[in-house]
């Protein structure tokens, strides 16, 4: 009985002491992200928690073959902010993908000195284009993330790590800079191909291996009513377990490990445009890799010595058309999409055109109200291979509180 009650005091205080929070941008009439808003201090509580899902239904179609529909409970993801005080937050997301496999998506320790400087260290998302920090399903079109965020930056990127993170309110500027553990391109086999890039190499912070450190940054410029700009950048090396256990003095034995490491910069560049019912965003990114060659030769591998790709789209909300201050949004969109993770090849391998790939995604985005979406979209799908074209028709429901 005593234990009962104890139960009870306990779920009774936190339904009294947490908040939730979804808070928009004010200078760019975006959505912050879960972590953006604990931070900010948005929740007014000591404890925030909140989720977001995403229910998709997927058709292909191909003109040579029959196809079953795809229903599945894609994501499903577990907020939780603690304040400690005014300074210091705790940010972390628990996520639930496909029912079965379950992943830390963020755990950060946050200390504000000022508004321009915050220390931070933990598990972060890579700050590269915008899904991959910006990725709740009311923060974007389309029922699935553009494939561009999957195969070349990939999304969702998160590693360990420590750095610095502000805003220079009378520059228009937000900053954020950090060393961060990198990806694994070699356990007792190679990890990374050309179909895929580094996806397979993301360490998502389970006991990671680490052997060298790797920075990345972005500033983004918001001092344009509407419009936001960021730069993004990678640089480093990826990590490898080839040289555990090897003696100093093994020089045959080091040279070959060092056929498993690879060179990486990664430069992006984004744009996110709100105006009234009209809206807008572009991304593009190009990666680097150096030691490609000797890689691809000791694994007998594919990876490309550089990947590309870019997107832009447009869309329009046609409730505004009728109702300015509408609680509701229906939002109309067109996306073109390229990337390539076969963009240069060294000698070894030959260029894979099948990786050269264009979609092209139109469809609504339903929003019922702050916070609910009911998603549809229809898919054009052709690599460089070909002028075959692969087609799939996309529903889903994005939910975020």
């Amino acid at each position: 009985m005593k234990n009962i009650l104890i139960t009870i005091s306990i779920i009774f205080y936190s339904l009294n002491h947490y908040s939730q929070v979804m808070n928009t941008d004010t200078i760019t009439n975006a959505p912050l992200n879960s972590a953006q808003n604990i931070i900010s201090g948005n929740g007014g509580k000591q404890i925030t928690i909140g989720a977001y899902a995403e229910i998709d239904y997927n058709q292909k179609y191909n003109d040579s073959t029959l196809s079953n529909g795809n229903l599945d409970v894609h994501r499903m993801v577990m907020f939780m902010g603690y304040k400690f005080n005014d300074r210091t937050h705790f940010v972390t997301e628990i996520e639930f993908e496909h029912i079965s496999e379950v992943y830390i998506e963020q755990a950060f320790l946050n200390y504000r000195i000022n508004q321009a400087f915050n220390i931070r260290g933990g598990l972060m998302l890579i700050p590269m284009g915008i899904v991959n920090e910006y990725h709740e399903p009311v923060t974007f079109n389309g029922v699935e993330r553009p494939n561009l965020d999957g195969k070349v930056i990939p999304t969702t990127w998160r590693e360990l790590g420590f750095g610095f993170t502000g805003t220079l309110n009378k520059y228009s500027i937000k900053y954020q800079a950090y060393v961060v553990n990198g990806f694994k391109s070699y356990d007792e086999g190679a990890t990374l191909r050309g179909v895929d890039g580094f996806r397979k190499g993301r360490q998502k912070g389970m006991e990671s291996t680490m052997s060298s450190p790797n920075i990345t940054g972005k500033i983004d410029y918001y001092g344009i009513n509407g419009l936001k700009i960021g730069l993004s950048l990678y640089y480093g090396n990826t990590q490898s377990k080839a040289y555990d256990g090897v003696l100093r003095t093994d020089d045959a034995v080091i040279s070959a490990a060092d056929s498993t490491v690879l060179g990486l910069g990664m430069i992006g560049a984004d744009l996110r445009y709100n105006y009234k019912g009209f809206e807008a965003r572009g991304q593009f990114v190009y990666s680097s890799i150096t030691n490609s060659q000797q890689y691809n030769i000791y694994n007998d591998t594919d990876l490309g010595s550089s990947m590309m790709g870019y997107y832009a789209e447009i869309g329009y909300d046609i409730i505004r058309l009728f109702k300015k201050n509408a609680e509701q949004k229906f939002v109309l969109f067109t996306r073109y999409e390229f990337y390539d993770t076969h963009n240069t090849v060294t000698s070894e391998i030959v260029k894979n055109k099948s990786y050269a790939r264009t979609d092209i995604t139109s469809g609504f985005s339903y929003h019922l109200s702050r916070g609910t979406v009911f998603k549809g979209d229809f898919q054009l799908f052709k690599t460089n291979a070909n002028d075959n074209i692969g087609k799939q028709f996309n529903l889903g429901i994005g939910v975020w509180f």
